[in-house]
């Protein structure tokens, strides 16, 4: 990544500097499901409403800004065996990721960093952890700055992946922005995929800064119950047992090299495949 882009955005945004949630997702103090979603299942960007897939880009990269972001990651933990379509709750969550939410019937832990299972090999065949972590945030597509709020939850591996050419796990690039004294949400921020990765991980990059007409919609956006409830942590709670823990899909093998092409964002919602 060259020093002279963020230094760009930095100057153009000076005036602006570095908001609270930017900060606390950075590890330096600060603040603190919509319908709507983007998920990466499968290694391909996918469009939710209401639950079902309603489109998909099949690109490997695309352009989003951050309008709220969780100052936390959170987790979630489930004992049994799953089931591909069967609704079930959690045994234990946490929206801090530091101890168990009060409704937590039965807390694996008084403290989740004390807990067996947030440690290193306890997850499905000796790998990861049982426990997952994820980060919840909100996003728009820079081309459609008032249209629909959409929640991103990125997994462990895009959240907290070190820095690789130039591209960066979201917390790390939420460090590198303050680092610069600037704002998630007033920045364009193109996040694609790692195809060197066995598992869908995202990595993040800046772009361009956010043009100052654009900035109190992004404001608007960033204060709305969409983006409220995108960040939040809300789990499936039932009176009738625990929840399973849900395998990390696979990312699809291509033979070809990673490309990542400059393009108009206008293009990238074009690119949103309505499903029949």
């Amino acid at each position: 990544m060259s020093n002279d882009l963020i230094l760009s955005i930095k100057n153009t945004l000076a005036k602006v500097g570095v908001d609270d949630e930017t900060r606390a997702v950075a590890g330096k103090g600060g603040g603190g499901g919509g319908n709507k979603r983007i998920s990466i299942k499968g290694g391909v960007f996918r469009k939710y409403v209401g639950g079902k897939e309603v489109a998909a880009v099949e690109d490997r990269h695309m352009n989003v800004v951050f309008v709220k972001m969780a100052p936390d990651p959170s987790r979630t933990f489930y004992t049994g065996a799953y089931k591909e379509g069967e609704k079930i709750s959690p045994a234990c969550w946490s929206s801090n990721s530091k101890s168990p939410d009060p409704e937590v019937k039965n807390p694996q832990s008084a403290s989740c960093e004390t807990c067996q299972w947030s440690v290193k090999g306890s997850g499905q065949g000796g790998s990861g952890t049982a426990c997952r972590m994820s980060w919840r945030t909100a996003v728009v597509l820079p081309g459609d700055p008032s249209g629909d709020v959409m929640q991103l939850v990125l997994p462990a591996t895009s959240a907290f992946a070190k820095e690789d050419a130039g591209k960066w796990g979201f917390r790390p690039y939420c460090q590198y922005l303050a680092n610069n004294n600037i704002s998630a949400k007033h920045v364009v921020t193109k996040m694609q995929f790692d195809t060197k990765s066995p598992v869908p991980k995202v990595m993040f990059s800046p772009v361009s800064a956010i043009d100052d007409a654009v900035l109190p919609i992004i404001e608007a956006q960033s204060k709305s119950q969409a983006a409220e409830n995108a960040v939040k942590l809300n789990v499936y709670q039932s009176d009738e047992g625990e929840a399973p823990a849900i395998p990390e899909p696979t990312l699809r093998k291509s033979d070809k090299a990673e490309s990542v092409p400059s393009e108009d964002v206008s293009e990238v919602i074009k690119k949103w495949s309505k499903k029949k």
